[in-house]
């Protein structure tokens, strides 16, 4: 029955997603069982017990304790039997192996960032060994956030001033989609991400060197995948329209009026700036909401991003 399984939920990615898997599955055929049982009787009975003559009179039937008693007792095994389930399912999603990979997780509107334990940092995508429990210890900067993936099965919400955490065991290699479960605003539905389960050999080498996708890339190439995947999407748009920030349409070789009085000539070191210092200097009839990419972007991401920037005619 995996096909089943796979028109409702997306293929499982975790040690976690095939033991909810298992129990939604018992759940589904419960219903299903019991689904067909009761429209039967039903029709069995409409049939069965159907008016045959004008002046036939029906019998008073008060009650049935046998019947009373099975269709009270079953239903109550059943659902004890699926609270325990479920409950030992919740705990095994709560508590996790001592030895797993720690990470950090901070929700701003609207990117995901993850710091890992010798301090490296990523914006809205992560790479993590298959085979290998990881942790995430998660907090939001502002607003109520949710973190999902729906191929892990796991779902926590991430909250300002306090920690909340989960864990999962990755089984296969591949390429999995986070998403914010909890409505947080405008951007709400660009704040997306991508984790990337990859062997252990890979993921040291992707600590050591970066994606190998992108180190072939041209900068502009690069640079465009970085503003749909580090979240410049959701505020700067192409086209010229107005959003929380500045389009980036001809915005190069401009010069543009600061909040400070002062005139700002569009150019790379500006460009640079405004992406690792982004409260330096901020344009007039914008709010400083930007958060900084100190620390997030490698060197070559941040020429990249330059570089697309300044093609946007």
């Amino acid at each position: 029955m995996n096909w089943l399984r796979s028109l409702m939920m997306p293929a499982p990615g975790s040690s976690y997603a095939t033991e909810v898997d298992n129990l939604y599955m018992l759940i589904f055929w419960i219903n299903v069982f019991f689904f067909v049982l009761i429209a039967a009787l039903l029709s069995y009975f409409v049939w069965r017990y159907r008016r045959r003559r004008p002046d036939e009179v029906t019998p008073h039937i008060s009650h049935n304790f046998k019947l009373e008693v099975v269709w009270s007792v079953i239903p109550l095994i059943i659902v004890v039997v699926i609270f325990f389930l479920g409950f030992q399912s919740y705990m095994n999603a709560r508590i996790g192996p001592g030895e797993a990979l720690e990470i950090q997780v901070r929700g701003k509107r609207w990117v995901w960032e993850f710091e890992y334990p010798d301090g490296m940092r990523t914006l809205n995508e992560i790479y993590i060994p298959v085979n290998r429990p990881v942790r995430f210890i998660m907090s939001s900067e502002d607003v109520i956030h949710s973190f999902f993936v729906p191929s892990f099965r796991v779902k926590m919400d991430v909250l300002p001033n306090r920690y909340t955490d989960l864990w999962f065991h990755p089984t296969e290699e591949g390429v999995h989609t986070l998403l914010c479960a909890e409505y947080c605003g405008r951007g709400h539905s660009d704040m997306l991400g991508q984790i990337h389960v990859v062997s252990e050999a890979k993921f040291r080498e992707w600590q050591e060197q970066g994606d190998e996708r992108t180190r072939a890339m041209p900068l502009a190439e690069l640079g465009r995948m970085l503003y749909e995947s580090r979240g410049c999407v959701t505020c700067h748009s192409l086209d010229g329209s107005r959003r929380e920030g500045p389009s980036f349409k001809g915005i190069y070789g401009e010069t543009h009026a600061m909040r400070d009085g002062s005139a700002v000539a569009v150019d790379e070191n500006y460009l640079r700036e405004s992406i690792l210092v982004p409260q330096a200097k901020i344009r007039s009839g914008y709010e400083a909401i930007m958060p900084t990419y100190q620390g997030l972007l490698r060197e070559r991401e941040i020429a990249a991003l330059v570089e697309f920037i300044k093609a946007q005619k």
